[in-house]
């Protein structure tokens, strides 16, 4: 592997443009790694994208610690291409671990690229959704953006994660339907920052024709909220007080939204999603506490010990249950990173898409002996039961 070490140490640098790592040798494992700079706070990291499945892994890592980590995965592919400001490469790598790179200089686009270019090339600004120095009236209200459309410093977090959400919402839009008004709730709507994000791109930019509710406890919340949707002319947009667990007054639902209601609240959201037969889920959960309380191993004892650990591990698995039990209802579910574990640990979206023509049919995920080994039943588990 020296040949491949020395072709990633020339490669890792602000001149990298991206790097594909491609022909898994097993079905299990990663399928795709795909690596790009990225500068964080004014250094110079190397964001690796590991796919497996319906999931995708990103981690921010300094260029030392890329290059070993692109060292160990390249066992399990057959292939890595790079691309860089002064050449394009290919590394073929055999069964045996025999590698052989085959190198092309690009002298046009060295020429072209002094270091300036260079500094720059992992520095470009991402193309958001909702486009840096265009003023939306919400984001100004809510202290996201100013007058003129500039994001504030301090809520620059807040104006990605509104982004993020977006995206997801551009991945699911296909499937809602078009010939009618689409029926949304949002769950745990708090200062509502992605509802109205939510309303302003599916009505005013992609021009769906859309009724959203969002809900909270907090009446000064929805208040405002109200206040604010008013003053927009969003008249399809409306806010109620009340607890997830007790509202009633729908048949039918299209996409159901829950983000950041805590504990088992979230369990009562994505009950009634699938009691309505939404066909969109969109959930991120929090405070996971219930798992927390009952989970019991002797096998897992030394990690459970430790409670930070029991901690993570009970979120984790919560998670997992929700989602092992949204696909035994007839959904295709992925566990997805929302935004960047260094802004929060509660960065899993839980996104369900209703299979077509899955209706009576109960795929069995096996959770039901896992929870039984873990000890734990979860609210989730017991609304379905019932």
């Amino acid at each position: 592997m020296d040949e491949l070490r020395a072709l990633l140490q020339e490669s890792l640098n602000g001149g990298l443009y991206q790097m594909t790592a491609g022909g898994p040798r097993k079905k299990e494992g990663d399928t795709r790694l795909k690596v790009r700079p990225v500068m964080i706070r004014d250094r110079l990291l190397f964001q690796v994208e590991s796919f497996r499945g319906n999931q995708v892994f990103h981690r921010n890592l300094p260029a030392k610690e890329a290059l070993e980590t692109i060292l160990e995965a390249m066992s399990g592919f057959r292939q890595l291409s790079v691309q860089t400001s002064r050449f394009q490469a290919e590394a073929l790598v055999s069964k045996k671990g025999k590698v052989t790179v085959r190198k092309k200089e690009n002298k046009t686009r060295q020429a072209q690229d002094g270091p300036d270019a260079l500094r720059l090339a992992h520095n470009r600004k991402k193309k958001y959704i909702l486009e840096e120095g265009r003023p939306v009236p919400f984001l100004i209200d809510l202290g996201v953006q100013t007058t003129d459309g500039r994001t504030v410093k301090s809520r620059y977090d807040k104006f990605r994660q509104i982004n993020r959400f977006l995206e997801f919402i551009a991945d699911i839009m296909p499937i809602l339907p078009k010939d009618r008004c689409v029926r949304i709730i949002d769950f745990g709507c708090g200062k509502s920052y992605l509802t109205f994000a939510m309303y302003y791109y599916l009505h005013e930019l992609c021009g769906l024709d859309i009724r959203v509710t969002g809900l909270d406890l907090k009446a000064d919340v929805i208040r405002h909220c109200s206040g604010l949707a008013e003053k927009y002319g969003y008249q399809k947009l409306d806010f109620l007080q009340g607890d997830i667990a007790d509202f009633e007054g729908e048949d039918s639902v299209d996409m159901v939204v829950t983000l950041h209601a805590c504990d088992t609240a979230t369990d009562y959201a994505l009950y009634k999603a699938v009691k309505w037969n939404a066909e969109v889920i969109l959930s991120v959960p929090c405070c996971q506490h219930e798992v927390n309380r009952q989970i019991r191993s002797e096998a897992l004892a030394p990690a459970l010990k430790y409670g930070l650990i029991k901690e993570r591990m009970s979120a984790l698995f919560t998670d997992s249950i929700r989602a092992c039990l949204l696909e035994e209802q007839g959904y295709e579910t992925q566990l997805l990173e929302f935004i960047d574990m260094e802004h929060t640990p509660k960065n899993i979206l839980i996104r369900a898409v209703k299979k077509q023509g899955a209706e009576g049919v109960r795929k069995d995920t096996g959770v039901k002996k896992m929870t039984e080994f873990l000890h734990v039943h979860t609210c989730l588990q017991e609304l379905f039961g019932k």
